[in-house]
This record gives structure tokens, sequence and C-alpha cells, in this order.
């Protein structure tokens, strides 16, 4: 297997290019749009062909890049079938492996961040999204949020996971690019160390996070598969320009 984790540093995403060395074709896991131009150059460089683009949930930080990637690559658009978008070209589903040449993608629905949300699983490593994140987790108070259903998500199907199974989320804010089962289990300060579900409701009841600041743009964008506003604020025009650089984790 071909296997790049690339971070995209507006909103500190991490999308995953994986690839088949047999078949030549590949599949990106939550691609942002401000970087698809080094999504394409990597995949040239690699000689792989993109199949498919795969979102872990609807994103309210960044705007995917799977329609974009569709008109310019060619490439299928698969996103979680609970969503019910209208523009994916496969609905993703719990127990339908998806298969791109060698590799099979195992999904699970890990709600709890959003209520469509979720995780990955390629052999020895599982795409996370922000159902898990490294000592932490995504927030729970907004698109359907539930702080239970993510205790449940993580404890009953991640935390379920071998232990030696690398942890590959979609965000990290402190240049950590992986970790394992067994790390966040013991560790992780929300979900490990055998905390309780009143615990973690306490936790995520007490965050007081700020209003998201792109959210208003981004939610309906992606209900697209990937679409900037026309009438995006100056302030927050980052959000679609293409980047002039990008670095690889």
């Amino acid at each position: 297997m071909i296997f790049r984790q690339l971070f995209e540093p507006v909103s500190s995403t991490y999308t995953y290019l994986l690839g088949c060395e047999e078949s030549g074709q590949a599949l990106l896991i939550d691609p942002v749009i401000t970087a698809m131009d080094r999504y394409l150059a990597e995949l040239g460089k690699l000689g792989l062909q993109l199949a498919y683009t795969v979102d872990t949930h609807i994103h309210a930080d960044h705007i995917t890049a799977a329609l974009e990637l569709k008109k310019r690559a060619g490439s299928r658009i698969a996103a979680p079938a609970f969503d019910h978008l209208p523009c994916t070209d496969i609905g993703i589903e719990e127990g339908k492996p998806l298969q791109i040449g060698s590799l099979t993608i195992i999904a699970l629905h890990t709600p709890g961040h959003t209520d469509g949300h979720f995780s990955y699983v390629l052999g020895d490593r599982v795409f996370t999204g922000d159902a898990l994140l490294i000592d932490g987790c995504g927030r729970t108070d907004f698109q359907n949020g539930d702080a239970d259903a993510l205790y449940r998500s993580v404890h009953e199907k991640l935390f379920t996971l071998p232990d030696d199974m690398l942890v590959y989320p979609a965000h990290d804010y402190q240049q950590r690019h992986v970790s394992s089962i067994a790390q966040e289990k013991a560790r992780n300060p929300r979900l490990g160390g055998g905390r309780s579900l009143e615990e973690f409701r306490d936790i995520m009841d007490k965050l007081n996070l700020p209003y998201p600041a792109f959210i208003d743009h981004a939610v309906p964008g992606n209900r697209q598969c990937g679409v900037c506003p026309a009438d995006l604020p100056e302030k927050l025009e980052k959000y679609c320009r293409q980047m002039t650089a990008s670095l690889q984790g």
C-alpha cells in the first residue's frame, strides 16, 4: 500500500492518500479544497489515478475538495449514506466495505461529533475523523452532535479495535501525526483512563468553545460536496483560496 499523510494548515486538517500498488488506483480521505493542487501533484508523482474521495462527515471547518476533484480527476464521491447527499456517487454504510484495487476499507458509523460521522479501518490503521483525536475528540455541540453517542462510538467501536492499531485523526493542532488505540485508551484526557459517561458529559458541557468561524459557509457548501460560497467575507477567503504551499506529515 502507498500511504501519505498530507496537512492543510488553515483548518489543521489531515488528508490521507491511500494507493493500491497493483491497480494504480487511489483514494483521498477528507480532502480540503484549498489543497487540491497539492493532491493532484502528489498523485501524479506517485503515478496513481484517483478513484474515490471519501469524507468522514459533513465538515464545519473547511470545504471538501470532493466535487472539484471529480471534475478534474474523474474520481467518484463517497460519503456517509446517512447524510443523504444527492451529489454523492456512493453512500457509505457500515457493513459494506469499499474496495479500491487490493485495498478494503471497512466503514464504522461513529456518531457523536455529528450524527452522520464515520470512521474507516484499513489494515493496521483507523482513520477516525473528528470522533477520536490525539488526546482529545471533536466537539458535540452542533450538527446534531451528542456527547452520549460519541462516548458509545469510541468505547463500543473504536476502543474495541486491536490495541496496536494506529489512529490517524482528521486534525491535530500540536504537530502530532499518529497515535494508537492503546495510547488513547490509556491517556486520552476526555475518553480514556476509565472515564465514565457522566465524567465525559461534564467535560463536554464545560468546554465553552466559541461558535465556529466558518460553519455557516462550510456546512451548506459541503452538503453540495464542496462548493465555495460566492459571498464569502474577505476575512474568510483563506478557507477557499488555493494554497501556495502545503506541508506533508
